[in-house]
């Protein structure tokens, strides 16, 4: 018994072991961050985030309580035109999709007037 423990354990020797181990370099996290790696409007959208404009597109959906002819609801836009859709009901299921084009005030069939209002688009990012 003693002879094939000695045996395995020369046998054992002469091999060459291999083993990996991960360290974790940094403390926290193993990637950099993500600002760093990110290019065009997904860098945008993340330096402004850090300035504080969580919706730097204005894709949200807003709630209308009054809209008026001569006020109507401001939608914002980096075009100069958008669909925009109305719930003309909080019940309402359907959506009544239209397109707003700049300067041109739209009224929808449920009374509510909707205006563009166009943003400079992002010139560097």
């Amino acid at each position: 018994m003693a002879s094939l423990i000695a045996k395995n354990a020369l046998s054992l020797a002469g091999k060459r072991s291999f083993s990996v181990s991960c360290v974790a370099t940094s403390k926290g996290s193993n990637m950099s961050d993500p600002k760093f790696h990110a290019t065009g409007l997904e860098k945008y959208e993340i330096l402004a985030a850090e300035a504080g404009n969580d919706d730097p597109f204005f894709l949200r959906a807003k709630h209308i309580v009054k809209a008026t002819k001569e006020e109507p609801h401001i939608v914002d836009a980096l075009d100069e035109y958008r669909m925009v859709g109305c719930l003309c009901n909080e019940h309402d299921t359907n959506i009544k999709w239209m397109w707003l084009f700049e300067n041109k005030p739209k009224r929808c069939r449920c009374g509510h007037w909707f205006k563009l209002k166009k943003h400079a688009a992002p010139d560097r990012y």
